[in-house]
């Protein structure tokens, strides 16, 4: 069973942000002749690796809320130029809306199980599926979702 990670996403506004922040990101990196790839990086290093990577994503928590995830490909741990041990979140760059979830700020991030985590909204959503996600959001701020 995958385990997943949960992450604030700090300066998104909305979904939206998310996609066009990593669209500008695989812009430079096309432009700089550097691998095509989202990499985001943290300053721990996940111990459960095999199992993040095992089919897990990594989910955003936006303005409060656990809104989108992102599948985890790899974790890539390094040291940076201060010598202090950092990884890099290697993800697919196709963000995936979520059933909205109030979370609250927190420091770093945290292992989110399988069971724990919130489903996709996709095409075959119904009427969730096809609300705009601020309507999402102010309906599960309520309660309502």
């Amino acid at each position: 069973m995958p385990l997943h990670l949960l992450k604030l996403c700090v300066g998104a506004e909305s979904i939206r942000d998310l996609e066009e922040w990593i669209e500008e990101n695989m812009l430079l990196k096309r432009r700089l002749g550097r691998p095509e790839e989202q990499t985001h990086t943290t300053r721990m290093v996940p111990k459960r690796i095999d199992e993040l990577v095992d089919g897990g994503s990594l989910y955003w928590v936006i303005k409060g809320q656990v809104s989108a995830r992102q599948c985890l490909t790899e974790v890539r741990p390094f040291t940076d130029n201060d010598g202090i041990g950092r990884c890099h979140l290697v993800l697919d760059p196709v963000v995936v809306p979520v059933e909205p979830r109030p979370n609250r700020p927190f420091q770093g991030w945290r292992y989110l199980t399988a069971k724990d985590a919130p489903r996709d909204i996709g095409r075959d959503s119904g009427d969730l599926g096809e609300m705009p996600e601020e309507m999402r959001r102010e309906l599960a701020g309520l309660g309502l979702l």
